[in-house]
């Protein structure tokens, strides 16, 4: 019951963000940074919680790591922002919550929506290819359907393939 409780909050909140990126093409810190320390601490105090403490510390780091990274090399190529740092502070809480074994899949998910939603973004609201959408909303979808069916990708890829 108490996991069902915090699971509906956490797609409460990424739904939030989604909505608010969106909207203003930003993830708040006042939302994504309490959301990695939450994840953190429910992973340290309740035993048994969505993924181990150790994996919830790597997948917080390695989550924001990963797309600052990709921000950076994209930065020193072509002098602007290819990714916003709130999209790595939420990818940060991702893996706070769900742990380091859970990143690939969220990003393999949240690239593939994206590119297809992105598509359909632009083409919405008339604009270029080379124009911004926000990924966040991806993120989140991605990170709910890891949250709700767990390594599910992984094990639909080794069990078929091509």
């Amino acid at each position: 019951m108490t996991f069902d409780i915090v699971r509906v909050l956490l797609i409460l909140i990424l739904v939030s963000l989604a909505y608010i990126d969106v909207r203003t093409f930003r993830l708040p810190d006042a939302i994504t940074i309490p959301t990695m320390t939450a994840g953190l601490m429910f992973n340290y105090f309740v035993p048994l919680g969505l993924t181990d403490f150790p994996s919830a510390i790597w997948g917080a780091i390695f989550g924001y790591l990963f797309l600052w990274s990709l921000n950076w090399v994209y930065r020193l190529v072509k002098n602007q922002n290819g990714i916003g740092l709130g999209d790595a502070k939420l990818l940060s809480a991702l893996g706070a919550w769900l742990g380091l074994n859970a990143l690939p899949n969220i990003l393999f998910i949240a690239s593939l929506i994206g590119l297809i939603g992105g598509l359909a973004w632009l083409q919405l609201q008339k604009k270029s290819t080379r124009s911004a959408f926000p990924f966040g909303p991806f993120l989140a979808i991605a990170g709910i359907i890891e949250l709700l069916w767990p390594q599910r990708l992984q094990t639909l890829i080794l069990n078929n393939p091509i």
